[in-house]
């Protein structure tokens, strides 16, 4: 899994760190857009590759979406958020799609950026017992006393799973947390801890173990119930100092963003797999693929692009909880640009 699946932090924002991102970014997978030569400028569009991530981007442009809004734009996958992020402050790609937490951590780290598109309402995490668990741990409050699984202290996995304890009342330090980094699968189905935060297509495989799906923050409903409702996660951020100049480009950008949402949620499920690049999918299950697109995608992509304030609130208070953001660091009305598409 990579860096970005796991939610790592964002390493202080210099110039030496921004060429770090671009170091990654050479090595990243580049996918032209549909338009003709000549027509515009090309757009480099830098993004990590969690596959769920993914998604949107790729509908777009195999949909010609870029193209009908006389766009020429190269979806750039970087190894990890974080080196997306760095790409953009260094001036390598012209726009960044990351989580918000990358973008919260970024701007408290001096970053100058303007976050304009949503492409994705909930984060791709899950809270789920290992098999020899499923019938102690039946909710939130059960994981008390217990060993909970994470990537890692300050990730986002680690900052949600604070957020849900809060929201249920659960003292944070009643529960036991176990940093295990990109194995946390085969701790859980071993039952080396009782509880883990997972992704797909590991929440699959600990269900299909026998483990229980405790809380999935990729169903919205779920979300409603224990989060309050939907948690600002993958979006588009351009430079903060090209705002202006480049404002008729994110307000086609956005449009062209909003169809291939529109089309990830509607479109046949076999359409949206063809769309992704084969370098991308080689190896996976397709049939499996196929059922965790479809269960999850109208959950996971909104219907339209304009971000959800209250939703990249509830990540900068986890943050908060977690002791990776400093209260009152970052303006969100300063990273949030939701008047960017208004027009």
């Amino acid at each position: 899994m990579p860096a970005s699946d796991r939610g790592e932090p964002v390493e202080p924002f210099d110039r030496r760190t921004a060429l770090k991102g671009l170091a990654a970014l050479a090595g990243g997978l580049t996918l032209a857009g549909c338009s003709q030569p000549g027509e515009a400028a090309p757009l480099r569009l830098a993004f990590c590759g969690q596959l769920l991530c993914v998604v949107p981007y790729e509908v777009t442009r195999a949909r010609g979406h870029f193209a009908s809004q006389g766009l020429d734009v190269e979806l750039v996958y970087t190894r990890g958020g974080n080196a997306a992020m760095q790409a953009l402050v260094g001036g390598s790609v012209e726009y960044a799609g990351t989580s918000f937490d990358v973008a919260l951590q970024a701007a408290a780290n001096g970053a100058s950026i303007r976050r304009f598109v949503s492409t994705g309402r909930l984060p791709l995490f899950a809270l789920a017992t290992s098999p020899a668990r499923r019938e102690d741990i039946r909710s939130v409050a059960d994981l008390e006393n217990r060993t909970v699984a994470i990537s890692g202290l300050g990730n986002a996995d680690h900052a949600l799973l604070l957020f849900l304890l809060d929201r249920a009342g659960v003292v944070s330090t009643r529960v036991r947390f176990a940093t295990i980094g990109t194995n946390v699968f085969d701790a859980l189905r071993i039952g080396q801890v009782d509880a883990a935060m997972l992704q797909e297509p590991a929440l699959t495989l600990i269900a299909a173990a026998g483990g229980r799906e405790v809380v999935n923050f990729m169903d919205i409903e779920e979300a409603e119930r224990h989060l309050g409702g939907p948690y600002e996660f993958m979006g588009v951020a351009v430079r903060a100092a090209e705002r202006d100049s480049r404002l008729a480009e994110m307000r086609r950008l956005g449009a062209a963003l909003e169809a291939g949402l529109q089309d990830t949620r509607t479109i046949p499920v076999r359409d949206i797999v063809a769309a992704l690049p084969q370098a991308l999918v080689a190896g996976s299950d397709a049939g499996q693929l196929a059922a965790i697109i479809e269960r999850y995608r109208r959950s996971l992509y909104p219907e339209h692009v304009t971000i959800d304030v209250e939703a990249a609130r509830r990540v900068a208070r986890a943050q908060e909880i977690a002791g990776i953001l400093e209260a009152g660091r970052v303006d969100l009305n300063a990273v949030i640009d939701t008047a960017a598409l208004a027009g």
